[in-house]
């Protein structure tokens, strides 16, 4: 089988191992330049605890963080992963490159966030602590989210350069929103979902595949691939409300956070079981809808999780985004594919580009008509971070900022997409020819059904296991003669 076909002319060839072994030898390499523990996790704790007069170990910000942190972690590698298991042929490469995109991204991600946010003017060092482990995660999800556009039809190798781009953009335009915007975005509706949706989407459109129906019969699903990819749904439904709340402040906010989100997810849930039903005429669910539109309520509520939008709010948002994520994948996906040439596998469209947007715009009318009344004076502070530079800034002028930190998100995604789709599109990164995409035998060893493996001598053990039976048979025979 021609693999590798799309660069047949050319004898450049980037190899995964030579790529894996030069990134991770740099790391090392930056990672003892510029990165140290903070004072949080650093030996010097005990000091700091005298020198601020804490009593307890359990104020360290581990404690409070390290839950949270735990559940997003499991979101990315679990959730994720077995979300994109839909594929008949390509469970493999969902779940292994899902790992490897994660794992390459989330170094990067400390850097490139450290240099942004935390970087020491006067050691040149930037300090790690739990919170830059989730916000690393964080990162990490928008390629994640920018994986499912192209899932099938890219090479290891590009997904590599796709994340390295990716999280460089990312760190860029979320120092732009929350830090120059002061935009509040503790879930990520904009900085995440929105550019990690509009980034793939945008990167897919410039690779288009005009002749990908060669390999439509590897396009579909089976029982037992949509039964793991519910398995992701699942896990990133339960632990959404970590997720959006993660990051925020501490006390009313991080609470206000988990039951908004808690309650947005529900209301999708219902929703999109309704209009799933009603989309059929035999009246039966499809598990396309299932698996990802019961997602939309938690994307859609990122943005405003912490800010007051009562619990009747987040129903009202999780019902309207389970019944536009549902008509998306019936309508917006087919029209994506046929008129603007957007080859969207997963559906990322549906499930984080458009309820990003929905959250964005929720955020900023939410915060718009945010009130001491509803608030308190404290809590519009405490809130929406009205100090320091910002202290004189008002709830309208923060909602027209919130509303422009959802279109920096928007440029960075299509714009950036659209340039490293041009570079992905070099004929360099050995990506798979049209008739063997949606294939893990492309990139997989893979064991036919029905063959039967052969038996491995990982160890001594194994050895001295055959020898003793060897032994032991030569015994039988030597009695019986």
């Amino acid at each position: 089988m021609d693999y590798f076909s799309r660069q047949k002319n050319t004898n450049i060839r980037l190899t995964l191992p030579v790529v894996c072994f030069v990134w991770q030898i740099a790391m090392i390499i930056l990672f003892g330049v510029f990165i140290r523990y903070d004072e949080e996790s650093d030996a010097h704790w005990v000091e700091t605890k005298a020198h601020d007069n804490i009593t307890s170990d359990i104020e360290n910000d581990f404690y409070f963080r390290y839950p949270s942190f735990q559940d997003v972690h499991v979101m990315i590698f679990v959730g994720f992963g077995f979300l994109m298991t839909f594929l008949k042929r390509y469970s493999f490469g969902a779940v292994g490159f899902n790992f490897l995109i994660a794992s390459f991204g989330l170094q990067w991600a400390l850097l490139m966030q450290g240099w942004f946010h935390s970087l020491d003017p006067q050691t040149g060092k930037i300090f790690i602590g739990i919170e830059s482990l989730i916000n690393a995660d964080f990162c990490v999800a928008g390629c994640l989210i920018a994986y499912g556009a192209v899932l099938g039809k890219v090479s290891p190798v590009q997904l590599l350069v796709m994340t390295l781009f990716g999280v460089t953009l990312f760190a860029v335009e979320e120092y732009i929103i929350l830090n120059l915007l002061h935009a509040r975005d503790a879930g990520g509706s904009m900085v995440i979902h929105t550019f990690g949706g509009y980034y793939g989407l945008s990167i897919s459109r410039v690779l288009y595949r005009p002749n990908l129906h060669q390999s439509k019969r590897m396009q579909g699903s089976v029982y037992h691939s949509d039964t793991f990819a519910m398995i992701g749904t699942l896990f990133l439904w339960m632990f959404w409300p970590s997720f959006n709340s993660a990051i925020t402040d501490h006390g009313d906010g991080q609470h206000r956070a988990v039951i908004n989100t808690y309650l947005g997810l529900a209301s999708t849930v219902l929703t999109t079981v309704a209009i799933s039903s009603l989309s059929q005429k035999t009246g039966k669910l499809d598990m396309v809808h299932i698996q990802n539109s019961t997602l939309a309520g938690g994307v859609a509520l990122g943005t405003a999780a912490e800010f007051m939008i009562s619990p009747y709010g987040a129903l009202i948002v999780g019902f309207f985004c389970g019944i536009i994520s549902t008509m998306g994948y019936i309508f917006i996906s087919p029209f994506l594919e046929k008129t603007l040439k957007i080859q969207d596998t997963c559906g990322i469209h549906n499930l984080h580009a458009m309820p990003g947007v929905i959250g964005g715009i929720v955020g900023a009318i939410t915060a718009a008509a945010a009130s001491e009344s509803v608030y308190g004076k404290q809590g519009l502070i405490n809130t929406f971070d009205f100090t320091g530079d910002f202290k004189d800034r008002t709830v309208l002028t923060q909602g027209g900022y919130q509303a422009a930190g959802m279109c920096v998100s928007i440029v960075f995604g299509v714009v950036g997409g659209a340039i490293v789709g041009s570079i992905l599109k070099l004929p360099i990164w050995g990506d798979p020819a049209d008739q063997n995409c949606f294939d893990d035998e492309v990139y997989w060893e893979v064991r036919e059904p029905g063959s039967i493996p052969p038996i491995l001598e990982y160890n001594n053990h194994m050895i001295h296991k055959q020898q003793d039976l060897s032994e032991s048979n030569f015994s039988v025979e030597h009695c019986e003669s």
